[in-house]
């Protein structure tokens, strides 16, 4: 009888969005139905947790549309991390769950795993599960919550004007009504659902680096040009919306400050290439773990074909320019052997040309654009209001 612990999990079954606490609670409040089912309705209802008790708190309080320099309306950066970025992140479970265990799935259809490492990549998978699963994990994310993201807002993304949550009682800043519920609920909330998917990406980092490791059946022939490995790059595309996140969450806030403290957009140029580099590593970080055995394939594999490459140009030779070998009366108009020295050179490019990531540019180029995509309309931020309308009007007219 198996255990629980050691309870086998099938490779199509594999998801980073499927368990866990959070995911059993919303399942028991009717916000879910297995295996991700109602995302609209869980993007609903987190969202508005988040946002309506602040514009209502905000509205009386007086501080929603006026009172202080920044009311709540005006604060671009609450209505995008909480509309926008937090429906993102639930959203991301759905394309992660729908595309990783697809690429799970794939090293058993392709036999890159071999007969003997099968009992070794169920483990592996079965590890990666009870990690995702894990109670403590998430009541550790909670504390860090409340703790070091406290922390990181209080210092970092605090205006510094009169605003909606913050009133300035005998020169303290003391919390709103509205303040409180931000402090203590609306953040919590983000925070909690983004640093859960930063511990989802560290299962799943942590799952390729044990792939990394078994004896894997690459081919250096593979048309992916990557040993046929070429499918993991799917994963990268599986973390799309948590990306765009990340950069439509980055946009409102520099959008709130330029709107509302007179920033540039210039002021902001390092923290902008710093993210984009940051983003664009998440999913290709683990990629690299397959490097040194595909370098060692590829270096393997070019030397192997080397050899057949130059017994048959040698035959070649024979037959062809020396005579030595060519049966009498044969013709070399009609003769397969001239098609053939051309399949082994394009073969041979095959192997000369196998890259040492599952990635290639393409890839890179196609995360690149995604990230930026949210960041664009910044760039209206440098054009005076007037000019970018007598432009408009002399587009239309």
């Amino acid at each position: 009888m198996t255990s629980k612990n050691n309870k086998q999990v099938n490779p199509e079954d594999f998801s980073l969005a499927v368990g866990g606490p959070l995911y059993r609670l919303c399942l028991l409040v009717g916000l879910l139905k297995k295996p991700l089912l109602l995302y609209k309705r869980r993007i609903i209802f987190i969202s508005l947790l988040a946002w309506l008790p602040l514009f209502l708190l905000a509205a009386f309080g007086g501080v929603a549309f006026g009172g202080v320099k920044v009311p709540f309306i005006y604060d671009i950066d609450v209505h995008v991390r909480f509309i926008i970025a937090l429906s993102l992140l639930i959203y991301a479970e759905v394309i992660a769950h729908d595309r990783i265990h697809v690429v799970v799935e794939q090293f058993l259809k392709t036999n890159i795993i071999s007969a003997n490492d099968r009992q070794k990549f169920q483990h592996i998978i079965a590890s990666a599960v009870r990690l995702r699963d894990s109670v403590v994990a998430e009541i550790v994310l909670i504390v860090l919550v409340y703790t070091v993201g406290h922390w990181i807002s209080r210092e970092y993304l605090t205006l510094d004007v009169s605003n909606w949550y913050l009133s300035k009682i005998n020169g303290v800043n003391e919390l709103t009504p509205a303040g409180y519920w931000y402090v203590f609920i609306s953040l919590p909330i983000f925070r909690f659902i983004l640093l859960r998917w930063y511990f989802r990406i560290l299962v799943w980092y942590r799952f390729l680096w044990q792939i990394s490791r078994l004896s894997l059946q690459l081919n250096s022939l593979h048309p992916d040009r990557a040993g046929g490995l070429g499918f993991l790059t799917n994963s990268l595309y599986a973390f799309g919306p948590f990306l765009l996140a990340h950069t439509v969450l980055l946009t409102g806030m520099i959008f709130n400050r330029i709107w509302n403290t007179g920033a540039t957009l210039l002021d902001f140029k390092s923290e902008i290439f710093g993210v984009i580099v940051f983003l664009i590593l998440i999913p290709l970080v683990p990629m690299l773990f397959f490097m040194f055995i595909l370098a060692k394939e590829k270096r393997s594999g070019t030397l192997k074909y080397d050899v057949v490459a130059n017994h048959y140009v040698n035959d070649f030779r024979q037959k062809w320019i020396n005579h030595k070998t060519t049966k009498n009366g044969e013709r070399l108009l009609g003769t397969t052997d001239i098609q053939s020295l051309a399949d082994l050179s394009n073969s041979f490019q095959v192997t000369i040309q196998m890259r040492i990531t599952p990635f290639g540019r393409q890839s890179i180029m196609a995360l690149i654009c995604l990230v930026v995509l949210p960041l664009l309309p910044l760039a209206l931020t440098m054009i005076p209001l007037d000019k970018i309308i007598n432009q408009i009007v002399t587009l239309l007219f």
